[in-house]
């Protein structure tokens, strides 16, 4: 971890969970990082079995949290954001399984972030140093060892969760049996990272504002353009404006409300630096490392991590499949698409 930006140390009002919130269904763990104290709030569903052999990590993307099933409510204001995975007769019955859904190192939905308090009492807001997927994923370890999980049973996880899922298996290849990875590349390209650097100087000039215009980039990545010309179209609103525009503000609105500027620029600055190669001897020899029963899955319709990005991962770990998911809703479909990832998650486990 490198220092973060000195500029602002006062965070702006924006949404997240705040001390004080209710908990919801969170549980914590607190433990430490080198130079950074650390707590994770985390959800659970099923029951750890005697041999604790039945545990499955859920990772989410970048706006996601802990609440991957279950209702909105006190603590959490958005549905479970993969509700049709986790349940009876679900893909992740917690009848059988024992899943673990922590909220990401830098996130804003209980675990430690810019807006929780620095080791000097005051918010870390811009203070907050830069973190990596590598430490994010390093926090997740020791998460799992309080929890007493010697091996995940499945490490799942789609866009900014199927890096950190990847880097699960490259990091601590034992500690991974089966693994999912979703949308998501071995490494982030130059495109990702432009992508990235326009929201990322949205937020830098005004945050709360800023990163309702970082919202709007995302979510034309996140879409197809087939998919936003046949709902949209040219169509035109009483008041002058195109609907395609209308339907961007209405996502960048509800982000605000449940999101933290400064917590959206830390989780995309570790995207970019996403690479399961570096340190490695790059990312072919990275992969050859995995040795999990892996599936990669990609997106058809995906303009932000196209399909040639997780065939690139299949082909570079051993015995992995790729697996192409159909749909008109581009990136979003690891989201939208449940049916047929729960097919692939009731896929790895039986085989694994």
């Amino acid at each position: 971890m490198r220092a973060g930006s000195t500029l602002g140390e006062t965070p702006p009002v924006a949404g997240g969970w705040r001390e004080g919130d209710p908990n919801g269904r969170r549980r914590w763990f607190a433990g430490e990082l080198p130079g950074l104290p650390l707590r994770i709030a985390y959800e659970t569903w099923g029951t750890l079995n005697a041999d604790r052999s039945n545990a499955v990590l859920v990772l989410h993307a970048l706006t996601g949290d802990s609440h991957v099933a279950g209702p909105a409510g006190p603590g959490h204001p958005t549905p479970g954001w993969w509700d049709g995975l986790v349940g009876p007769g679900r893909a992740l019955d917690p009848a059988e399984w024992f899943v673990v859904a922590p909220n990401v190192l830098g996130g804003c939905q209980g675990t430690t972030g810019p807006w929780s308090t620095a080791p000097d009492g005051r918010p870390w807001g811009r203070r907050f140093p830069d973190v990596t997927v590598r430490d994010q994923v390093a926090a997740e370890v020791l998460l799992a060892d309080a929890l007493g999980i010697s091996a995940w049973a499945a490490v799942l996880g789609g866009s900014m969760g199927g890096m950190r899922a990847l880097e699960w298996a490259a990091s601590v290849p034992d500690r991974v049996k089966t693994l999912l990875v979703v949308a998501a590349p071995a490494a982030s390209t130059a495109e990702h990272i432009a992508l990235a650097s326009a929201q990322l100087r949205a937020i830098d000039l005004d945050p709360v504002a800023g990163m309702g215009v970082a919202r709007r980039i995302a979510h034309l990545s996140y879409r197809s353009e087939p998919e936003l010309a046949e709902r949209f179209g040219r169509a035109v609103q009483p008041d002058g404006r195109y609907a395609v525009e209308s339907y961007l503000d209405h996502h960048a609105d509800k982000l605000a409300r449940r999101f933290d500027p400064e917590s959206y620029a830390v989780l995309t600055r570790a995207m970019n630096g996403h690479d399961v190669g570096a340190g490695r001897g790059g990312v072919r020899a990275a992969l050859s490392g995995v040795r999990a029963r892996t599936i990669v899955a990609g997106i058809d319709s995906d303009r932000l991590y196209p399909v040639r990005q997780q065939a690139e991962i299949a082909e570079g770990v051993p015995g992995a499949d790729l697996r192409v998911i159909t749909s008109p809703h581009g990136h979003d479909a690891f989201l939208i698409e449940v049916d047929q990832v729960g097919a692939l998650v009731t896929e790895l486990l039986k085989d694994g």
